[in-house]
């Protein structure tokens, strides 16, 4: 418990966990969990960290999918809830990149998205169901896991950056504004529990507020309706072709292998199992994704996100769920106009400092095998994808390693 009290700005551990640490985890109940839940100014700071990759992809996929981003919310405010419950730590709940990605590029129907997350959901529970996840992540090296870290750390401020730098230089929503926000997060971040996140978050609604005047006067209220949706053949293909095949590897990878990996690194001790952690994905996407959710995940960058901003338990993924749960039913699809004039250099800033955050624990690998091997995954992830990046970190972990033996 001692962890849980430190700063939001406290350092990675140093020591880094093998895959043996994994087995040495210290059970906890949900009982347990809840007791544990903080519910302060800090958590709620927290609950923040992940907004610069939800509010963007929720927000491309309500637009251009027709998708009801009240249900969207509602949804995702009950996963945030029962995610923060059964692990008791502030464990993400975010849209899947790749599906997110391809269903806007492509403008995806309602009931492709589906397919897509339904497919994706079923494999990930049967990966976990069968424990077969565990024999995957016990065959990766820690440094092809540290180099996913940091390649996806890195990809994710390179997109930070991008979105700050989309803005006009000066103006309420500018590259100016992005740095000086930038500045106050780190100014703010050297107090012990400082609402970082939710500063930045309360200052973007203010920004929003004033660069649209007629928002206010453009919202309504009433709760969005639900709708079963059942996938035509043709939806189950194309679901499986451009979202499920993409998406499968980031969701092992990121979502599982990294996240599992970056739990045990804030909270030692404490490390998620990977067969726990691939059945939640599936469970999440299976129960949802007939109903309108966007196909949702968890993620190493959401998790660090969440933890340099505050969060320390559950009762940060509580406080978030509550939030969503509350802006779904009183707004409904009306919520889309919020998340469309909300500033991209406050949402920018916040993606940057998870992407720092989560490609932090890469510092402790030491020998020259373990640096090279950490720096070509991260190189191919940032310049090509993660498949790529995986893929060749492990084959240069066997060749070095060969040699070694040899």
């Amino acid at each position: 418990m001692d962890e849980m009290k430190d700063s939001p700005h406290t350092r990675t551990p140093q020591s880094a966990p093998s895959h043996e640490a994994a087995s040495e985890r210290v059970p906890t109940t949900i009982r347990q969990n809840i007791r544990q839940m903080r519910f302060n100014l800090a958590e709620l700071s927290g609950s923040m960290g992940d907004l610069g990759t939800f509010l963007p992809l929720v927000a491309g996929m309500a637009f251009v999918c027709e998708m009801d981003l009240g249900v969207i919310l509602i949804l995702a405010g009950i996963a945030n809830i029962t995610v923060g419950i059964v692990f008791g730590m502030p464990v993400p709940v975010q849209p899947m990149k790749a599906i997110a990605a391809v269903a806007v590029a492509e403008s995806l129907l309602p009931d492709q998205i589906a397919a897509a997350g339904l497919i994706v959901g079923a494999v990930m529970l049967a990966l976990g169901a069968t424990r077969i996840v565990q024999y995957v992540e016990k065959v990766i090296p820690l440094p092809v896991v540290r180099g996913i870290q940091l390649g996806v750390g890195l990809k994710l401020m390179l997109q930070a950056v991008r979105l700050v730098a989309e803005t006009s230089w000066i103006g309420l929503d500018s590259v100016a504004v992005g740095l000086g926000a930038a500045c106050l997060i780190v100014f703010v971040n050297r107090w012990k529990r400082s609402p970082g996140a939710l500063v930045l978050f309360a200052a973007g609604v203010v920004v929003a507020l004033l660069e649209t005047p007629a928002l206010t006067r453009s919202l309504s209220i009433g709760a969005p309706e639900f709708v079963f949706i059942l996938p035509s053949a043709r939806s189950w293909f194309d679901g499986f072709v451009h979202g499920a095949v993409p998406q499968l590897p980031l969701t092992v990878l990121n979502s599982v292998i990294a996240v599992c990996a970056l739990s045990g690194d804030l909270f030692p001790g404490r490390r998620i199992p990977a067969p726990t952690m691939a059945s939640s994905v599936g469970l999440m996407n299976l129960l949802t994704c007939w109903f309108g959710a966007v196909p949702m995940c968890h993620g190493s960058g959401g998790l660090a996100g969440q933890y340099y901003f505050g969060a320390r338990s559950g009762g940060s993924m509580v406080m978030l769920g509550i939030i969503n749960l509350t802006v779904g039913l009183v707004l409904g699809a009306a919520a889309a106009a919020i998340i469309h004039a909300y500033p991209r250099s406050f949402l920018g800033v916040m993606l940057f400092f998870a992407g720092f955050e989560l490609a932090k624990p890469a510092r402790d690998q030491r020998g020259g095998r373990e640096i090279s091997i950490t720096i070509v995954t991260a190189a191919l992830i940032v310049g090509i994808n993660t498949l790529v990046g995986f893929a060749t970190g492990m084959a240069l972990a066997a060749v070095l390693s060969l040699r070694r033996t040899r």
